[in-house]
């Protein structure tokens, strides 16, 4: 008679696939709260202290470690000096094994949760068991997903002999406990105050094959360190299959809506940066706003929201050809109205970075990794190194124009008024040039400059970026100072009579 090892976290789907095993005439063994859900579904199971001869202890802790049951799973069948060496201990073989692991990150994510109660949720015969199997998959089932459940028991059903399948059942077992792993490691580290671990593992799940990369030919997929996470947790209401440019685009959307908490605020995004970002008293006024920066350019664009959408936004939005629209809820009328363009992606719900998380660049050979850049970002700690100090009113556009800059691909500049952007200078290699094109940009669509206030991600190396920004009525910035030609840029901007504030902070974007 073939045996099972069942013991699981999740039992979704675990009574219906030991059904099918009983059926065909598997005798199943298990372990507590499996055994439990098992006998209640009228199953005979077999506890695991049964076959051990040794009654689980430590609350818990010890049930499985133990020579009978990893010798039955480790057994090579193909080796004689194997079986033998089973039939003189008295231990009979384990074909298939069925595990899923505490929940070490659902608890470890919990508010509150006593890092006690965290450790308690770190598995330590689960993975024992998942690995001895996977290393022998040659003989034995192991499942670790119960997604796996119906195509494992349709095998065994057809009376195949799958070996193609166990080499991938465990393939998947060793990612799953590398994963399970990576978020112990992560969470010591954190309980250290780890700024920077000496080794960084990174773990993420295939949340949906692509239909290419940023090219066709470029194959493509998107994972993520857990379900649910980031931009997964948003619910698709409509349109296309989201692509690869897509997603990336959508994060250069959140970002640049992050800073302004509940002030309504609509980014338009095109190639991850905005071209129009603004604010208002309604989702509508903020949308029009961000538009008239540069409508030509918001032509095939994602646009972020960080209010819900009414049906009159909606409708608005609607006469724009848009790649997607993501918001954190559409009323149903939205809905329908934005469903009628088929191809605009639809997204609702909230995307976050996880606490404490890192940011992270890929480059050949190795990865780079940092701090978040702050979704805070307001005027603690400014100073005004002018003559002139900025009114209340220009004082109102630095800030929106230091937190619009954020978003902006370095070098950064941008020129603002009454909450908006109406010239974007974005990914210049000189900021004079980044200078004139925000206010060429301007100009273009038909916005008076006089009078604008302008946002620069980093200083002003020269004081031809001032000039330039005298030359198109700007009457006050905003930037980082420290440059060694703060002296030589603080005096230009005193000739133009202009207020300038430094920040004390930079903020590029590469």
């Amino acid at each position: 008679m073939p045996r099972a090892l069942l013991s699981v976290s999740n039992k979704s789907g675990l009574v219906e696939f030991a059904q099918g095993l009983a059926a065909l005439g598997w005798e199943l063994i298990s372990t507590g709260g499996t055994s439990r859900a098992l006998r209640e579904a009228g199953l005979t199971v077999r506890d695991v202290s049964d076959v051990t001869g040794f009654p689980e202890m430590l609350d818990g802790r010890v049930k499985t470690l133990h020579p009978v049951v990893h010798g039955g799973l480790l057994a090579r069948r193909d080796l004689p000096e194997h079986m033998q060496a089973l039939a003189e201990h008295g231990i009979a073989p384990i074909d298939l094994v069925v595990v899923n692991l505490y929940p070490f990150r659902e608890t470890a994510a919990r508010a509150g949760v006593s890092p006690d109660d965290v450790i308690e949720n770190i598995d330590i015969g689960g993975p024992s068991m998942l690995r001895s199997a996977a290393k022998n998959f040659a003989s034995v089932y192991v499942v670790v997903d119960p997604a796996d459940y119906s195509r494992v028991l349709a095998t065994l059903q057809a009376g195949d002999d799958d070996l193609d399948l166990r080499r991938v059942l465990a393939g998947k077992v060793y990612a799953h406990t590398a994963s399970y792993d990576a978020a112990i490691a992560a969470w010591f580290a954190e309980q250290r105050g780890d700024e920077f671990p000496q080794s960084v593992t990174m773990s993420f799940e295939l949340a949906q094959s692509l239909r290419y990369g940023e090219n066709p030919g470029q194959a493509a997929a998107f994972y993520v360190e857990r379900p649910g996470a980031g931009l997964s947790a948003l619910q698709q209401k409509g349109g296309k299959e989201l692509s690869f440019n897509n997603l990336i685009d959508l994060e250069g959307a959140l970002l640049a809506i992050d800073p302004f908490g509940t002030q309504p605020a609509c980014a338009i995004i095109k190639h991850t940066t905005p071209c129009g970002l603004a604010v208002g008293t309604t989702a509508r006024e903020a949308y029009e706003k961000a538009l008239a920066c540069d409508p030509v350019s918001a032509f095939g664009s994602v646009i972020a929201f960080n209010v819900p959408i009414d049906e009159e936004t909606a409708n608005v939005v609607a006469s724009l050809f848009v790649e997607c629209i993501v918001a954190p809820a559409f009323s149903p009328a939205a809905v329908e109205v934005l469903g009628r363009k088929k191809n605009l992606r639809v997204l609702e719900g909230s995307a976050k970075w996880p606490a404490h998380g890192f940011d992270y660049k890929r480059v050949r050979g190795g990865v780079l990794v940092q701090e978040r850049a702050p979704s805070v970002i307001d005027d603690a700690g400014w100073t005004v190194p002018t003559k002139r100090s900025p009114t209340s009113e220009e004082l109102a556009d630095l800030l929106f124009a230091w937190r619009a800059v954020a978003s902006v691909k370095s070098n950064a500049i941008v020129l603002t008024r009454n909450g908006a952007t109406i010239g974007i200078g974005a990914g210049q290699m000189s900021r004079v040039d980044a200078s004139f094109l925000a206010a060429h940009k301007a100009k273009l669509q038909g916005h008076d400059t006089k009078g604008a206030v302008m946002g620069s991600d980093a200083y002003f190396p020269f004081r031809d970026g001032v000039d330039q920004a005298a030359e198109a009525g700007v009457t006050a910035i905003v930037q980082p100072g420290g440059s060694v030609r703060d002296p030589e840029v603080i005096a230009a901007a005193d000739e133009h009579r202009m207020a300038m504030v430094f920040t004390g902070k930079r903020q590029f974007r590469h």
